[in-house]
């Protein structure tokens, strides 16, 4: 049976949420492999919203494990506040359908606190969430990160607390403010251990398990691809790899466990906070698109930025994640328009080129290269086969396939779940 991944192919935002769900009904098991509750997925189910920003989408589903992974960097307090949150909406959770994995890294009122300090500072600004997403992989790579394993044995606790302070307060110091006191540190993940120990599990354990029994698992990621620490636009990027690849590295699974790789883009583009966007309309067509898309952040509510299709970056994508198959979302919100431009390449210092640059300077300066495709004037909202696309948005489709060099798998044309157009199957190609 083939387990599937599911990586954003632009900046994030782009429909992941419904397309998890809609896979989850043929997994058993629904992986998180990275980032933090700085993402959101909002899912549409027979009129219900359900927002999650930490849990994997599969959790509103009965009968499937949902598993957050290593590489996941977890807040307590807002894990504990989703998992009730969602209980108020009748969605069971237990340790029975939720595992986290033990050594996970937890972030802290501190990473919070640091995180909002430096985006708050004109230097260091880069656009995040100020959820401490990026201060806890900070602290878990220079290897002095609290983890959920060490909510279990709190007589070594204070000392692992000292040396995050030892850190942190000299940051604290330098920055003229007050020190934080290991006891109080202590005290809260001592009040909150309770909640969040129930679900502490050996993940890579369990996944093999589950593997070898011939389950089908479904590895979820968070932001998309163009916002890699490694592989995006550097430095406006999140804190973690999010490429296809960190799905074995954030479960514990080697990469032998993954047989399919799936793509998620908008038929346009947009992205959240600052950074190169080649493509932005800052203009009335990029509001339209906006509006129709009701392209607001899930965690932020912040207005995204909206633009063409970007085709080179999409491309660059492809090869980065391994991409297999792409699923197109939001078709319908291009519905009416005369004329549509997708990039097909760059122009650079009086060059053209086929790829986005690595140089934070090269990508602020890139011009797009426009191909003009004309509009359709029928609507494709709520379609649900080939049959129900006017021709031109069919043509569209098809142009797209052949410029980011990948199978167009899926199309969905609305948040429903059924609203879905399948062309392969990620399970059993």
């Amino acid at each position: 049976m083939a387990n599937v991944v599911v990586v954003g192919s632009q900046w994030g935002d782009e429909g992941k949420g419904k397309i998890v769900d809609w896979l989850s009904s043929q997994a058993d098991i629904v992986v998180r492999f990275q980032g933090g509750h700085n993402a959101g997925h909002t899912l549409v189910i027979d009129g219900n919203v359900y927002k999650l920003s930490l849990l994997p989408s599969g959790v509103v589903r009965q009968n499937k494990q949902s598993v957050i992974g290593n590489g996941v960097v977890v807040d307590p307090y807002a894990l504990v506040e989703e998992i009730e949150r969602l209980r108020g909406q009748g969605v069971e959770i237990t340790p029975d359908n939720l595992s986290v994995a033990e050594n996970v890294p937890l972030i802290l009122p501190l990473h919070r606190e640091l995180d909002t300090i430096r985006e708050s500072s004109n230097a260091s600004a880069i656009g995040t969430t100020k959820r401490g997403i990026g201060p806890a992989y900070e602290d878990k790579v220079g290897r002095r990160a609290i983890r959920l394993m060490d909510l279990a044995d709190l007589d070594t606790l204070p000392a692992k607390v000292d040396r995050l302070l030892a850190h942190h307060n000299t940051l604290r110091r330098g920055l003229g403010l007050e020190e934080f006191d290991s006891d109080a540190i202590c005290d809260e993940l001592a009040a909150v251990a309770p909640k969040v120990l129930p679900y502490m599990a050996s993940v890579w354990s369990l996944l093999e398990e589950k593997r070898r029994e011939g389950r089908r698992i479904l590895f979820e990621g968070a932001q998309g691809a163009l916002l890699d620490i490694d592989h995006g636009t550097y430095p406006y990027v999140t804190s973690s790899n999010t490429v296809a690849g960190q799905a074995a590295t954030g479960s514990g699974l080697g990469p032998n466990a993954i047989n399919y790789v799936l793509g998620i883009c908008k038929a346009y583009t947009t992205r959240v906070g600052g950074g190169p966007f080649p493509t932005e309309q800052d203009n009335e067509i990029g509001h339209r698109i906006g509006d129709r898309g009701r392209e607001f952040g899930t965690v932020t509510g912040r207005r995204r930025r909206c633009g063409w299709f970007d085709a080179v970056l999409v491309r660059q994508t492809v090869v980065t994640s391994g991409i297999r198959g792409l699923a197109l979302t939001k078709l319908d919100i291009l519905d009416g328009f005369e004329e549509i431009q997708v990039c097909v390449g760059y122009r650079l210092d009086g060059k053209v080129i086929d790829y986005l640059p690595a140089g934070e300077a090269a990508q602020a300066n890139v011009e797009p290269i426009y191909e003009t495709i004309e509009g359709w004037e029928g609507t494709t909202a709520g379609a649900r086969s080939w049959a129900d696309l006017p021709a031109q948005a069919i043509k569209y489709v098809r142009r797209i396939e052949e410029l980011v060099g990948c199978t167009v798998a899926l199309v969905s044309t609305s948040p429903e779940r059924e609203d879905t157009i399948l062309v392969q199957n990620p399970f059993e190609a």
